[in-house]
């Protein structure tokens, strides 16, 4: 005998506790997990002490912390992209932080496709979402999101949010939320390296520089989003035109 199929409204039950336990699951992660972890990180001679005792369960945790961070979008990414440099070098700090934003990304673009927005809304505000409204309807849309994506400075865990709520394939997110990333994260991984060896001066060069493209990215990233905004029509008029 063939179940009978779900109706709406029970769908949007299943999403509306999906989203509470997702809810729960995030407090839960930030509060015993995320916070100590940050912590932790903040701390590079322990942290590399640490991962050096655990060998490659080491390298698999981090890429885990990572993951999580960019799940748990309130836990701060910095610390563990430049504790990721200091621990394991610039290239291996590089590529086990990519990894783990990458398997973020995927499961964050795969939980909003199946919740939808009310997870999204778990984390940033609908005035944000409302912000990169364009996004979903831009001509131009995927070269806007490479860009934005791509320069050090944007708010990327929004983004990674709001990409599961376009119709953006799974061939060109994957693209853009693995070449997007490097730039944010090699500048964080080769200062953290810098760090780790001592040369100091070249730290101070490297976040210099990554605070001054952080500064021009996110002016271009407000300057995108406030002419698109102002270019758009007031939802009142939108609305008079549907009826």
């Amino acid at each position: 005998m063939d179940k009978s199929p779900l109706s709406e409204k029970q769908k949007k039950r299943l999403a509306a506790a999906g989203v509470v336990i997702f809810i729960l699951l995030s407090l839960f992660l930030f509060w015993f997990v995320g916070r100590p972890m940050i912590r932790f990180a903040r701390q590079p001679e322990l942290f590399r002490q640490w991962v050096d005792e655990r060998g490659v369960w080491g390298k698999a945790a981090y890429v885990g912390m990572v993951f999580l961070q960019v799940l748990v979008a309130i836990i701060p990414g910095e610390p563990l992209e430049l504790c990721g440099g200091y621990a394991f070098g610039a290239l291996w700090g590089t590529v086990l932080c990519l990894l783990g934003a990458v398997l973020g990304s995927v499961a964050v673009f795969a939980l909003v496709r199946k919740l939808g927005q009310p997870l999204v809304e778990v984390f940033f505000s609908r005035e944000k979402l409302e912000s990169l409204r364009f996004l979903r309807s831009s001509p131009r849309r995927d070269a806007l999101f490479w860009l934005i994506f791509t320069v050090p400075g944007t708010p990327k865990d929004l983004l990674c949010y709001f990409a599961g709520l376009t119709d953006l394939s799974w061939g060109k997110w994957l693209l853009l939320a693995t070449v997007g990333r490097i730039p944010s994260i090699l500048t964080s991984t080769v200062g953290g390296d810098a760090m780790g060896v001592q040369n100091y001066q070249f730290a101070i060069i490297v976040f210099a520089v990554t605070l001054a493209v952080s500064g021009v990215g996110l002016l271009i990233y407000r300057a995108i989003c406030r002419r698109h905004e102002a270019a758009k029509e007031p939802p009142s008029d939108v609305e008079n035109t549907e009826e």
